[in-house]
């Protein structure tokens, strides 16, 4: 009988106790000799059980592969398809320009030579503000471009530099040169005056409305075409001494740092209900022109801060309850109202920008920042 019973338990061993290598720790034996792995553990490329020895590197979206029956690409694949899987650690040895766990994303480009940040294509924007995107649909109270919904297979994959103020191209390695007008450029009217930019405010408030007992301010944000960002001083709101609150409007622009903006006219009124503030459906419009030499040609839609901005907020201002949401009522906004006869181009089209220094260098008879000064050849 204990004969038996020994006989019995040296089967069972024999059975379930002779896994190749005991499975390594990384599994468990089960009939046949066969290793059952536990998560991340296998064997070759094939990544079958085996004895367990090795590790299985992450899963990712795979950046190029084969269609499967039905025609669909991009399934999951060791490494995305993008790198060599270290056995031994289970990390992946990723190829150049790849990254991340699994090999996942994109690297960007020179690591946008310390001059931008890398971001995912979900979040890259359009154009360059988000006034660009609105085009007279809504004012625009950020300056920020607005960004896209995505639903590409390569989101949270797909990179790009986008790059600081002053620098530009795939990977920030340039420095931007100051944009001009061309001055041999003829107008296609010399009958005619020539026209400045003007990009028109409409202001339509909800119920809210600014007196001289519920003061309210805002700023404006311009944008240059070197991608710099300017906030103004508070304005206060004051829509009943119309003189004095384009006057505001006007010096907190030219008070811009760096003199972005050199020359600009305001004017502005109440249009709307009897041309009387407060009345319902009133709106105040106001037109900005850019007559100065730095802000020749198109400029970027103007951005005004409406949001409350308090403790811990430059510039600290209480905000405008303006009518920015509602679709079924017509929405305050920005549109660029008159075009400008003047263009604006890299030094000018007059001159070769020097992307080391952000220095144009004017082609003979030009000069200024922008080569759009001419200059007497002797």
């Amino acid at each position: 009988m204990f004969l038996f019973i020994g006989s019995l338990a040296t089967f069972l061993a024999v059975a379930h106790g002779f896994c190749d290598n005991y499975c390594n720790g990384h599994g468990s034996c089960q009939v046949n000799d066969v290793c059952a792995c536990y998560d991340n553990w296998g064997m070759g490329l094939s990544m079958d059980s085996g004895d367990c020895s090795e590790r299985i590197c992450p899963f990712e979206i795979s950046w190029v592969d084969s269609p499967d029956k039905t025609g669909k690409f991009h399934k999951y694949t060791e490494c995305a398809g993008r790198g060599i899987c270290d056995r031994v650690t289970g990390e992946c040895q990723c190829f150049e320009g790849f990254e991340g766990k699994g090999c996942q994303r994109h690297v960007c480009p020179n690591d946008c030579s310390g001059h931008g940040t890398c971001e995912y294509i979900e979040e890259l924007g359009f154009k360059s503000t988000y006034g660009e995107y609105a085009d007279g649909l809504g004012i625009a109270d950020m300056i920020a471009p607005k960004e896209m919904t995505y639903y590409g297979w390569d989101d949270h994959k797909s990179r790009a530099c986008v790059c600081d103020p002053q620098y530009y191209d795939f990977d920030c390695s340039k420095r931007m040169c100051p944009y001009g007008n061309d001055v041999l450029d003829l107008r296609d009217d010399l009958l005619v005056s020539l026209k400045y930019q003007v990009q028109r405010l409409n202001f339509i408030f909800n119920y809210d409305l600014p007196t001289s007992s519920n003061p309210q301010t805002f700023a404006i944000t311009f944008k240059t075409k070197l991608n710099e960002t300017f906030t103004t001083i508070p304005i206060v709101f004051d829509p009943y001494d119309m003189d004095d609150f384009t006057n505001d409007v006007q010096l907190a622009l030219l008070g811009l740092p760096n003199k972005v903006i050199d020359g600009v006219n305001v004017v502005a009124n109440i249009v709307g209900a009897g041309n009387t503030m407060g009345a319902l459906g009133a709106q105040v419009m106001m037109n900005i022109t850019f007559t100065g030499n730095s802000v020749q040609g198109p400029q970027y839609p103007l951005s005004v801060e409406t949001y409350e901005c308090f403790s811990g907020c430059t510039p600290k201002i209480t905000g405008l309850d303006l009518q920015t949401r509602d679709i079924f009522v017509q929405q305050s906004n920005i549109t660029e109202f008159v075009q400008a006869d003047y263009n604006s181009y890299e030094c000018g089209r007059r001159g070769k920008c020097d992307y080391t220094t952000g220095l144009c260098a004017c082609f003979d008879g030009y000069s200024g920042e922008n080569c759009n000064t001419l200059v007497t050849m002797i």
